[in-house]
């Protein structure tokens, strides 16, 4: 019968640690690897320099309305779309403002969900 190569813990810790963390570095190249040759990445087409032409500034982008609380229309809208999903109706929504959340309050109305 063939006795262990060792005992000692501490060897066979850094033998484990040691494959472990190969491991992970060998992992970590092939991702990078993966990242270089990666087809789907869209590649940066070089264009000819052409001379320096001075343009006229862009104008800026019309800003969207935005209620005071901060909410754009699209946000609303898509708040809107998700209870009535739920089958709430339009005469039932009342309000939509931000609630402030705590940590103790989230707990509770997690354990309030899991309960039903």
């Amino acid at each position: 019968m063939s006795h262990p190569v060792t005992t000692n813990p501490f060897i066979i810790m850094l033998i484990n640690m040691t494959i472990v963390f190969g491991v992970l570095i060998a992992l970590g190249l092939v991702i990078n690897l993966i990242h270089m040759i990666d087809p789907t990445r869209k590649r940066e087409e070089k264009k000819a320099e052409a001379p320096a032409v001075p343009e006229a500034p862009a104008a800026a982008p019309a800003a969207e309305p935005v209620a005071e609380d901060g909410l754009t229309p699209e946000v609303v809208a898509v708040i809107t779309a998700a209870l009535a999903s739920y089958g709430y109706g339009a005469s039932q929504i009342h309000a939509i403002r931000p609630i402030e959340s705590t940590g103790w309050k989230q707990s509770g109305r997690s354990l309030g969900v899991e309960r039903l």
